[in-house]
């Protein structure tokens, strides 16, 4: 193998390590696919490494005046270069439209290096589930075991995804699909 090709494969391997290693540092990072990713609220310079990293656009899904909340973070990301858009999702009742614009906005180009985030990827990995089940064709165990390393939904969630997942004609459970217990109940 060429010298200059070992160097430049080498390189390559130890800065997506080491990028991978700080994209950690923001709250319950979850890298799904080389274009998916949730978390929960990164910080400003967090921002500006997820423009380093490639990151192409992202999607905020809580209300902007939690305490958490970077103050103007719409200018911030597009001052870097990244497209943003804002879901005020109401954590004690997300709806079908909520899902629905997520998902109307991510196929404008799916291709795209997306981060989905709130404040610690509680709403942001059950809109990441949904979206994979539906659009990716990531098997629900895979997805569902991704979204458990953050949380386990609690029943105004589960009730939420369960929701979507009918919308979208999905069952929800499989063999080895562990939901704690839960029984579907149908609900549009």
């Amino acid at each position: 193998m060429n010298k200059s090709l070992i160097v430049l494969t080498l390189t390559l391997l130890l800065s997506s390590q080491l990028l991978a290693a700080e994209s950690s540092d923001i709250t319950n990072f979850r890298q799904y696919s080389e274009t998916l990713a949730s978390s929960g609220q990164p910080d400003s310079e967090q921002l500006k490494l997820l423009a380093e990293q490639g990151i192409e656009r992202i999607f905020y899904l809580a209300y902007s005046d939690n305490d958490t909340a970077i103050v103007a973070e719409d200018r911030k990301v597009l001052d870097l270069g990244m497209d943003y858009a804002h879901i005020p999702v109401d954590f004690m009742n997300p709806t079908l439209r909520d899902f629905q614009q997520l998902a109307a906005l991510m196929q404008l180009d799916p291709d795209q290096n997306t981060l989905v985030h709130c404040q610690i990827n509680l709403r942001a990995s059950a809109f990441s589930f949904l979206y994979r089940i539906i659009y990716e064709d990531v098997p629900i165990n895979t997805a569902l075991e991704d979204m458990h390393s953050v949380w386990a939904p609690n029943d105004v969630w589960f009730n939420f995804i369960q929701t979507v997942a009918n919308h979208h004609d999905i069952d929800l459970f499989c063999d080895s699909c562990d939901w704690r217990g839960r029984e579907i109940e149908i609900t549009d």
